[in-house]
């Protein structure tokens, strides 16, 4: 894992997550495939596998550029900006 910038502007601790599965797949219908956390604001969406794209969607129109794998047993983190894993 590289580090990246954008990590030392994350809250400490990270933030809850808003809720226990994706709210967009939710909304219209979708299946989350694998559900990942924003580690600035704790919205849970759904990676790029999933139809609704969620997760990629909320850092899109936040420009909120860090989040970890929500998934159990899983703690890497993806920086969007930067493009790899930190």
């Amino acid at each position: 894992m590289i580090d990246c910038s954008h990590l030392a502007g994350l809250p400490r601790p990270e933030p809850a997550p808003l809720s226990a599965t994706c709210e967009g797949c939710a909304a219209d219908g979708g299946h989350p495939v694998q559900l990942r956390l924003c580690l600035v604001c704790g919205h849970v969406g759904c990676c790029d596998s999933s139809a609704g794209r969620h997760a990629t969607a909320h850092f899109e129109e936040t420009g909120h550029a860090v989040m970890r794998s929500f998934e159990p047993g899983q703690n890497w983190r993806w920086c969007y900006v930067d493009a790899h894993l930190v």
